[in-house]
């Protein structure tokens, strides 16, 4: 009974008189939501968005940082980070609630960034280099060194970010999600840490960052190649899916 009353209030998004803002459906959250589902039961070899044997999705889960605070007030410290969406081999809720904890022998790990018109969030208050893709891949080392899990035995190791085609065109985030990019903010942000902490992260760094950073798969991805991949397979998901995307441009 609760859930017909909660899609009859989502429904009314597509009324003229909605009883709440339509985005609160129609935003980038909920699209993503509907292409995980989609791609996790339907196998797209060498796609971004591939599911490998035994993986899973999860939507706002809490990655772990390496540089969280050592004291109260921590002027260099930050918070986990949210994911939009996470494919692979993992749990979530064991250590905290939210919190994201990969298996011991997982074989998968790709976060999925998803975005309309906004580009990749800037740094921390203390660190406004350390943008969303560096301080997202510094996570999944952190992850996979929590997890004791080295990146060279994870077969699929990547961060995709998902975003209209005329924002990847403007070049929102060709200068961000890059190797070079990445590593070099990445490194700063270790040197910055340690002249105020008593924290060695040189090798966290060498250990866990830089093969992650080497091996991990990078990619800005259009949501509308997504809808064309899913067309190839599936014409009345992908027609779905295009609808919704479009109302999503419309509301945003």
């Amino acid at each position: 009974m609760a859930m017909e009353m909660v899609q009859d209030i989502l429904s009314s998004c597509n009324t003229e008189e909605p009883n709440l803002p339509p985005t609160t459906l129609y935003n980038e959250g909920w699209l993503l939501r509907l292409v995980l589902e989609w791609f996790s039961e339907h196998g797209v070899t060498g796609h971004a968005l591939d599911f490998d044997s035994g993986s899973r999705w999860y939507s706002e889960a809490l990655l772990p940082s390496a540089f969280l605070a050592t004291y109260r007030g921590d002027p260099l410290a930050e918070g986990r980070t949210h994911a939009d969406g996470v494919i692979g081999h993992f749990r979530v809720g064991v250590r905290g609630k939210g919190d994201l904890e990969l298996g011991h022998d997982a074989e998968q790990l790709v976060i999925v960034e998803a975005k309309m018109f906004n580009g990749l969030s800037s740094g921390v208050t203390n660190a406004p280099y350390f943008d969303q893709a560096a301080r997202t891949v510094a996570c999944i080392a952190e992850v996979l060194k929590l997890a004791t899990r080295r990146a060279r035995a994870v077969s699929s190791l990547g961060y995709c970010v998902l975003a209209p085609e005329k924002q990847i065109e403007a070049g929102s985030f060709a200068e961000c999600v890059n190797e070079g990019s990445i590593g070099d903010k990445v490194e700063r942000r270790v040197s910055d840490w340690m002249k105020k902490h008593h924290d060695d992260k040189r090798q966290w760094y060498a250990d866990w960052f830089q093969p992650t950073v080497k091996k991990i798969r990078l990619g800005v991805v259009s949501w509308e190649e997504v809808i064309s991949t899913i067309h190839s397979q599936d014409v009345e998901s992908a027609d779905a899916v295009r609808e919704f995307y479009d109302q999503c441009l419309r509301f945003n």
